[in-house]
């Protein structure tokens, strides 16, 4: 089952900045902020000079609705057009899966499903009508 949807902006390192501007804009309040230095080391993908300070995923409470936030990784491709994704969040395995193959037919694979830290199986897809989606496990037994 979907649990839950949420607009998701991506930023080119000026994250921290961009969550500063909506909080005041939108009158947000600020639930979290996860910076690329805070997650844990990996040594096959080090973490680039000047990449710490970049947010990983911020969540802001916008009234009774969340958006989510995050900067490209250091290197990544960036778009501009191409910042507003959906990330779905997903109760089960199985059912997580289902939604990513459905949603990559006829589109692109950008990250396969794999298990991150923050989830036991995250991956994004682009669409075929262009939307870029980022599908999440939520991090609880099946």
């Amino acid at each position: 089952m979907i649990s839950n949807l949420y607009p998701y902006l991506v930023m080119n390192g000026n994250g921290q900045e961009a969550v500063q501007f909506y909080s005041a804009a939108l009158d947000a309040k600020i639930l979290k902020i996860q910076t690329f230095g805070e997650m844990p080391s990996h040594p096959d993908h080090p973490l680039p000079p000047g990449a710490k300070d970049r947010v990983l995923n911020a969540h802001l409470k916008v009234g009774e609705f969340d958006l989510m936030l995050s900067d490209t990784f250091p290197g990544q491709d960036y778009d501009i057009g191409s910042q507003v994704t959906v990330a779905v969040m997903v109760n089960g395995l199985d059912k997580t899966k289902e939604v990513f193959d459905k949603l990559k037919d006829g589109g692109k694979e950008l990250m396969a499903l794999q298990p991150t830290f923050w989830s036991p199986l995250y991956g994004q897809v682009t669409d075929k009508f262009g939307v870029t989606w980022q599908v999440s496990a939520e991090n609880q037994p099946q």
